[in-house]
């Protein structure tokens, strides 16, 4: 997926209140941005990093910029949480993981009972719910992980899915790293024990979990490699 319009660049100064970021600009102004994570954003936050921005020229906005990405001094990282979406679905729909191809439609946001999935794959009465999470993570093994914070909801999800296999569907997982510069994937399992857990119970029982890399430049996000899961 390409960026709407050429992105803004700046030097982070800080991160709070979860959704916004101040950033001085490269004509030394300095401004607030939307944030669009909700985790701890760690190895991917440090203030005096570099920062791309995209505008959303809409006044009425109350914050009119959006975080897109990070530089940590070796790889542009992708923080828009939000992306891992457009990718995965542009991904599949392009043939780029070969588990996932070959059906004929893509549907995005879709339910399944009391349940809201990211992506739902079908041709006729074949169906795949997939999963989609954004992994910005990098653990101090040189894995990226996921999740970066206790994730109630990501618990749910992987409940959820065990759900859609009990009633005879595919379920599938699709971790989309966000940087080029970790090995494996694996879960976080020191910072969230218990969806360490409920995913062993998932995959046991016949849910599907891929990795992918995301090639990250000013210009586009596109899913390039698939990464090895040590779980």
């Amino acid at each position: 997926m390409k960026f709407d319009s050429p992105l803004l660049f700046g030097t982070l100064i800080k991160r709070y209140k979860r959704f916004l970021a101040d950033v001085e600009l490269e004509d030394g102004s300095v401004i607030t941005a939307h944030c669009p994570n909700t985790g701890r954003m760690t190895t991917c936050a440090e203030p005096g990093w570099r920062v791309a921005l995209s505008d959303s020229n809409n006044p009425k906005r109350k914050y009119r910029f959006t975080w897109e990405l990070v530089h940590n001094g070796q790889c542009w990282i992708c923080v828009n949480t939000g992306r891992a979406n457009a990718m995965a679905a542009e991904a599949v729909v392009n043939g780029i993981i070969p588990e996932l191809a070959g059906y004929a439609e893509v549907l995005r946001e879709q339910t399944f009972g009391n349940s809201r999935f990211d992506l739902l794959l079908r041709s006729g009465d074949d169906l795949c719910y997939v999963e989609v999470k954004s992994v910005t993570l990098l653990a101090g093994d040189g894995c990226y992980a996921f999740p970066d914070a206790v994730t109630e909801r990501g618990r749910k999800h992987l409940n959820e899915l065990m759900e859609v296999v009990r009633a005879g569907h595919r379920a599938a997982m699709l971790y989309v790293i966000s940087r080029s510069d970790g090995t494996a994937f694996r879960v976080a399992d020191e910072i969230d024990p218990q969806y360490a857990a409920a995913l062993s119970a998932a995959l046991n029982a016949g849910v599907e979990a891929y990795a992918w890399r995301a090639d990250v430049s000013l210009e586009e996000l596109r899913l390039s490699v698939a990464i090895p899961l040590e779980i």
